[in-house]
């Protein structure tokens, strides 16, 4: 008989995003159906629509480090301080050696280069110019190890790249280090610079997959029949997890309990998703969990609002959750677009106050529904009261297929 492992919990919430800078801003917000998509420009694009944060970088770093770091880096660490305060932790009191961060990115480094490349440009590629600091800021630990510097963490502190599944694997290697006893405190998430790189808009732009509209606010509309693209937007969100009885016995707030995940690979194509594989993820979070489909209350999707896309995780919502009737499906993105790979982690904070509340936020922008996106109990326009939530299911699909899948539930004892 396997040895039980410890329950994880988590204690602490830091995020950033395009409509809210603590999750009680970003809660009432999308209970509100307050967009934080807006009007962007950038170099050699122009002209086009992204999701931008505008967080105090300076509440946790000195303006020597804003200078010499990224701009993933400083969302990370603002994350990982907030998330360290709404815990009750004061890290200068903890061993930490015992501390990891575990930071979940799409890509990272792209921003620097792109800037770095412009920059000697106007110098005829005198790389004499060529900034010292280019190695470190774009390194792919970087965000992680920033923090770690910050904060002074001496744990391991590295970063998990996943595309746009990357904010749930933060958080899922954050427990599975935890239950392995490597450390007693995780920060799990994920983070994203993305709207700073004018690669990713030109990539987008020309697959056919930027989000255009007259109305920035209502670009991002999953499911909608009229959706025609992602808006690309920067964020992060990392959470301080801990196991139960660590928790517990300094009386900290728990938002819940990490009770079942999955993760796996479509093994079928560069961009296109297979909704086979993500019925099996869906699945095999649920099995680990050990819990049936009617009894997840809330599914957090992941739709992007392409058209392929949607419909895909639609196809395999359906295979599950066909016969839950009180189980309901949502979208954030719909609010600040596709922050890549803070997606997963932003996209479950927004749905943890849901235990407390009992409301379930809608999807915005769905004017007319595309019939091969109909789900059952997709919430939409406004607000819905439940009459308890016990079980939110985070799903966060990416390029070169790979799926995740988070289960958390309200603590109980």
């Amino acid at each position: 008989m396997k040895p039980s492992l410890p329950r994880i919990v988590i204690t602490g919430i830091g995020l950033t995003s395009p409509n809210g800078n603590s999750l009680k801003e970003y809660r009432a917000n999308l209970l509100n159906g307050v967009s934080g998509v807006q009007a962007w420009e950038i170099r050699h694009v122009g002209k086009t629509l992204a999701g931008v944060c505008d967080f105090d970088a300076l509440r946790w770093q000195k303006r020597k480090e804003l200078r010499r770091g990224t701009r993933a880096g400083s969302i990370s660490i603002y994350c990982a301080g907030e998330a360290l305060a709404d815990a009750g932790i004061d890290i200068t009191t903890r061993d930490r050696a015992r501390v990891g961060v575990y930071i979940g990115t799409t890509e990272h480094g792209n921003v620097e280069t792109e800037n770095q490349i412009h920059e000697v440009a106007q110098y005829d590629f005198d790389l004499s110019f060529w900034s010292h600091h280019h190695n470190p800021r774009t390194v792919a630990n970087n965000p992680a190890g920033e923090t770690a510097l910050a904060f002074g963490i001496t744990g391991p502190a590295y970063c998990i790249g996943a595309a746009c599944a990357a904010g749930n694997l933060g958080l899922i290697h954050g427990m599975q280090m935890l239950q392995l006893g490597e450390v007693d405190l995780a920060l799990g998430g994920g983070v994203s610079e993305s709207i700073h790189t004018f690669g990713i808009f030109a990539s987008f732009r020309s697959q056919g997959a930027l989000a255009t509209h007259e109305d920035p606010t209502k670009a991002s509309r999953p499911f909608d029949k009229a959706r025609n693209g992602i808006v690309v937007s920067e964020g992060g969100c990392l959470y301080a997890l801990e196991r139960l009885d660590d928790a517990l016995k300094r009386g900290a707030r728990i938002w819940g309990e990490v009770v079942g995940h999955c993760v796996n690979s479509d093994a079928a194509d560069f961009v296109l998703p297979l909704a086979e594989r993500q019925n099996e993820c869906i699945r095999g979070a649920l099995a680990r969990a050990r819990l049936a489909p009617d009894e997840i209350d809330i599914v957090s999707s992941h739709a992007t609002a392409t058209p392929l896309g949607d419909q895909q995780e639609c196809e395999a919502l359906r295979a599950v959750f066909g016969d839950a009737h009180k189980t309901r499906v949502n979208n954030t993105k719909s609010y600040i677009g596709h922050t890549m790979g803070a997606a997963g982690a932003l996209e479950l904070a927004g749905n943890l106050p849901s235990f407390d509340d009992g409301f379930v936020h809608p999807t915005i922008n769905l004017d007319e529904l595309d019939p091969t996106c109909e789900v059952r109990n997709l919430v939409a326009g406004k607000p819905v009261r439940a009459e308890r939530i016990d079980h939110v299911l985070n799903l966060s699909f990416g390029m070169l297929g790979i799926n995740s899948a988070v289960v958390i539930r309200r603590y109980r004892a």
